[in-house]
């Protein structure tokens, strides 16, 4: 698969991860069905499913607490959440390898408008074959990711591929 090879690719090029770089280290166009992801809420331990947001643009960002980029990319990603919200827009936030005091502590801290699922263990961050953190997926409407932000991004970059997405049509994945 095309789409794993370059990931593998770039998991080489992005090694150092969270504790390195402080921009964007690239971004990947993607044609690929998002699996479902799921798990329980670092809010309350409800579950969260990704398939909930079936039909709405969806943005995922794989975050931690204890990552530098990651808590320097956060101020910018609530902006965005709150910006494009209107627009159909959603969010759901991954905390990776976490504990959910922390994680809860954080959302508190950047009053963060958005779920974030627990995924302690790294489980369901694993299956968006993704390189480091922070990372954020952007996915249309039919469920399709569109893009990969590798590394931190920013407001501007963020709304960058989102206006991408909204101003396209749904590009269904290919068939396997």
């Amino acid at each position: 698969m095309r789409h794993t090879a370059t990931l593998a690719s770039l998991l080489l090029l992005a090694a150092t991860g969270c504790a390195g770089s402080s921009k964007l280290i690239t971004v990947v166009t993607l044609n690929e069905p998002l699996p479902t992801v799921s798990g329980p809420s670092v809010a309350d331990g409800s579950t969260l499913s990704s398939d909930t947001y079936r039909g709405k643009i969806l943005v995922l960002n794989v975050w931690a607490n204890w990552c530098t980029p990651c808590q320097q990319e956060q101020p910018d990603l609530v902006k965005v959440a709150r910006a494009y919200a209107p627009k159909g827009v959603a969010f759901l936030g991954i905390n990776y390898e976490d504990h959910n005091a922390a994680a809860r502590a954080w959302i508190k801290r950047f009053k963060v408008p958005y779920p974030s699922l627990s995924d302690p263990s790294g489980r369901t961050a694993a299956q968006l074959k993704y390189p480091n953190v922070p990372d954020t997926i952007i996915v249309d409407a039919s469920g399709t990711e569109r893009y990969l932000l590798i590394g931190k991004t920013d407001q501007a970059q963020l709304s960058h591929y989102l206006d991408l997405v909204l101003a396209s049509p749904s590009i269904p994945p290919p068939s396997s």
